[in-house]
């Protein structure tokens, strides 16, 4: 509805259809209306004009109809905080990856294009956006870098994201994820805070309560995907924040936050995936898959719907979305079972979800082909002297969290150098600078990943998006890194021979230019090769992406070394 004449034409043809006075553009007829509110069901025809609803607890006629054979209708869901760069593959491919599960809203943030890219990662998001059949909304991220105890390759200061606010699927600040900024009230921070007062601000707050937390929220920040228990997220609602009950690819809350989610908090209660690949999306599902356990786990339908839609929508401000009738956005997902969330079929913006849909989107190129930047790398750089004392820290990885524990280990010592211990579950991890700007390398340990041989690499390393490696090898640690380099970018698992399975993700070292489809066979192929070395994790590569990110407890890495995320320091330092 461009100009003033256009949208008075759109309001009068919906007020006549609704009356019933002319045809819908749309009808789905025989559906199985679910309140999301009430849990009601009532049999109804759905009417839609455009992109919105103006019709419902009647029957209507249509230019097109749609039988829905007696199938439940319910809003469609909204992802309320994701990062698409974790799913591997672009927006546009994320888009036909997702939306037939249902999900006809999704709130991304660029946050990891950014960190390689800057603004032009940010952009290509936006320009993806205006492609896309689902709606995708943008928010701004907020902290490139996350800390200066890490190397990326970019900075973004308010200035930089200034302009970018007036874009129409621009809804506010992303994930705040430098908590220690704003409780500490660093200048440049609260720059990007007082810019975005007016707007929606959202939250990344893991463990932070008491007096802290209620500094943090002072700052008007009012949503947070980071809880990991129900006592932490029960203060967190008390004190006035939206909580998204998260479940990534990694970091799996929801059966620790499931409890929450009741008829009286149902309302300040999102759904979230944060960072999900296609390999789970396809052996799982997406939204559905929360929906389907939160009502197994005893959530009634309404309430986990609920989260799903409408709670989302009126936490992030889009009042135009979230419920199933006259004069609400035309998202709806048609379900085969209510219960197990079977999703049958998908409206989005009052237009059927089918091949067609997706085949007409204007074609988007890739960015950032050219972002890994390396010198050759040899086994010798993940060579860790000896010193007196043999004893080392050991980031304890827990599987299912990206929160990692703070071990201590009596390491072997060989020619000198402190090596890895498959006997005690202990291997090497580095991070290797590759945006070209300080060729560092962080060298330290880490626990739980089982290898026993070889080593895994991922050019996707949480935030800063450095090459991170693990391993018991140091000549394996060098084939792996290397060939991310002549990928520019991707996942690699290599032994003492060489490669023996790989994903490019050429587009800033994050995202595969091929189909969710080829991305999903890839990763089936790597976890095969990586159990081949001893590997005990269900997810290896997104827990390797996730040890470098220094806004997490306890223990991380960067390619400035090991990292006492609690001191908010480098350990030695």
């Amino acid at each position: 509805m461009p100009d003033t004449a256009d949208t008075q034409a759109f309001l009068t043809r919906a007020i006549a259809a609704g009356r019933g006075e002319v045809p819908a553009d749309l009808v789905i007829r025989n559906a199985r209306l679910f309140s999301v509110m009430d849990g009601s069901v009532t049999d109804t025809d759905i009417a839609i004009v455009g992109n919105r609803i103006v019709g419902t607890h009647a029957h209507y006629r249509g230019e097109r109809e749609i039988d829905a054979g007696g199938r439940m209708v319910v809003p469609g869901f909204i992802d309320t905080h994701l990062h698409v760069e974790s799913s591997l593959v672009t927006p546009l491919e994320f888009d036909r990856c997702v939306l037939p599960h249902g999900v006809t809203t999704a709130i991304c943030d660029p946050h990891e294009i950014a960190n390689v890219l800057g603004v032009e990662g940010i952009r290509y998001f936006l320009d993806a956006s205006e492609r896309m059949v689902m709606d995708l909304r943008v928010n701004l991220s907020s902290c490139v870098p996350a800390t200066a105890f890490e190397t990326a390759g970019a900075r973004l200061e308010i200035g930089d994201l200034e302009p970018l606010r007036s874009h129409p699927q621009v809804i506010g600040l992303a994930e705040f994820m430098n908590f220690p900024g704003v409780l500490n009230r660093d200048p440049a921070v609260i720059a990007k805070l007082a810019a975005f007062q007016e707007g929606h601000i959202d939250g990344h707050a893991p463990l932070v309560t008491g007096l802290d937390l209620n500094g943090y929220l002072a700052a008007r920040i009012r949503t947070d995907h980071e809880a990991t228990t129900a006592q932490e997220a029960r203060e967190k609602l008390a004190k006035g924040m939206s909580v998204l009950i998260r479940e990534g690819s990694v970091s799996k809350d929801l059966e620790a936050l499931a409890e929450i989610l009741t008829p009286d908090t149902a309302s300040f209660v999102c759904l979230c995936t944060d960072d999900r690949n296609p390999l789970d999306i396809a052996e799982e599902g997406h939204l559905d898959s929360m929906i389907r356990r939160l009502i197994a786990r005893g959530a009634r339908p309404q309430d986990a719907y609920r989260a799903a839609s409408w709670s989302a929508a009126m936490a992030f401000g889009l009042r135009d979305r979230g419920l199933v009738a006259p004069g609400w956005r035309a998202d709806l997902v048609l379900l085969d079972d209510l219960e197990e969330c079977h999703v049958h079929s998908v409206i989005a913006a009052g237009r059927p979800v089918d091949d067609a849909a997706f085949a007409g989107r204007a074609p988007l190129a890739p960015v950032g082909l050219t972002s890994v930047h390396l010198r050759k790398i040899s086994a010798e750089d993940f060579r860790v002297p000896a010193d007196a004392a043999n004893e080392r820290a050991v980031i304890g990885v827990v599987p299912g969290r990206i929160i990692t524990e703070r071990l201590s280990r009596s390491l072997p010592v060989e020619a000198g150098a402190v090596a890895a211990d498959p006997a005690q579950d202990v291997a090497k991890v580095a991070v290797v600078e590759r945006h070209g700007r300080t060729g560092g390398i962080g060298r330290g340990f880490v626990s739980g990943f089982g290898l026993t041989r070889g080593a895994i690499a991922s050019s996707v390393g949480h935030d800063s998006h450095n090459i991170c490696v693990v391993g018991v090898d140091d000549a394996a640690m060098a084939i792996a890194v290397n060939r991310i380099a002549d990928l520019q970018g991707g996942f690699v698992v290599a032994d003492e021979t060489g490669v023996t399975a790989e994903l490019a993700l050429p587009v800033a070292g994050l995202m595969s230019v091929e189909p969710f489809e080829t991305v999903r066979h890839a990763l089936e192929e790597l976890r095969a090769a990586a159990r081949a070395l001893g590997c005990t994790l269900d997810e290896p590569f997104l827990q390797v992406a996730f040890l470098p990110l220094p806004v997490i407890p306890h223990l991380k890495i960067t390619d400035k070394g090991m990292f006492d995320v609690d001191r908010f320091a480098l350990l030695d330092s």
